[in-house]
């Protein structure tokens, strides 16, 4: 686990999204292709924006979700329409988007297929995920109905997640997917988060799942 501080959000965005970037051109270079995971929000915005701009063979680079909300793509709360309009523009554009979603009424009906189009994308290449003031990242929140499935060391690719805090229905990667990333970076700003981060250290993973990712992460942090 690495702890880096940043100047201010600004320089934050630009130097992991230059890492970023060197990670997965390392890896076209190295295999040929790259998977790149990624958190929803407005918070890597800023990255998404840098990274739609760089020149790398995008074409063989798979880019999915760390998880969803149980919407479609015409609801501003989708993540993936997110993805569409600041990441998979420009150079980025031929990239492959990895769809987290499927029209369903229910999570649970999409799982197999959804999971098995991820199957040959991992391990992931580059993990990039956020965290709340909560200490969940992707959908794994505190309280949730299958938060112990999805930290076991067993679980499936994907599951359905339910919580107070999620508002929909989600579906997420599991830690295991997400712990067998190759680079895993956080990105948390503002004093909440960090104050959240240091005491997911003193907890029990089942009550600050952030930590289940933890001890090969970089986090990334800025006021």
């Amino acid at each position: 686990m690495k702890f880096v501080t940043y100047p201010d959000r600004e320089a934050l965005m630009l130097s992991l999204a230059d890492q970023i970037a060197s990670e997965l051109s390392e890896a076209l270079n190295r295999t040929g292709s790259a998977a790149f995971s990624v958190p929803g929000g407005t918070t890597p915005g800023p990255i998404f924006d840098i990274l739609s701009g760089v020149h790398l063979d995008w074409a063989n680079v798979a880019v999915f979700l760390n998880d969803e909300r149980w919407v479609d793509e015409t609801s501003p709360r989708s993540n993936t329409r997110l993805l569409r309009e600041r990441l998979l523009v420009g150079s980025a554009a031929k990239a492959s988007l990895i769809p987290l979603y499927a029209p369903s009424a229910m999570p649970e009906d999409q799982m197999e297929a959804l999971a098995a189009g991820l199957q040959p994308h991992l391990p992931i290449t580059v993990l990039l995920l956020g965290m709340g003031a909560d200490m969940h990242t992707a959908s794994l929140f505190p309280g949730a109905d299958l938060l112990k499935e999805a930290l076991a060391p067993d679980a499936p690719i994907l599951l359905p997640m339910r919580a107070e805090a999620a508002g929909e229905p989600r579906i997420t990667l599991s830690a295991r997917v997400l712990q067998d990333a190759l680079n895993i970076h956080v990105l948390i700003t503002g004093r909440e988060k960090k104050a959240a981060y240091e005491r997911a250290l003193t907890l029990p993973v089942i009550d600050a799942p952030i930590r289940s990712i933890l001890d090969n992460a970089t986090i990334h942090w800025a006021e």
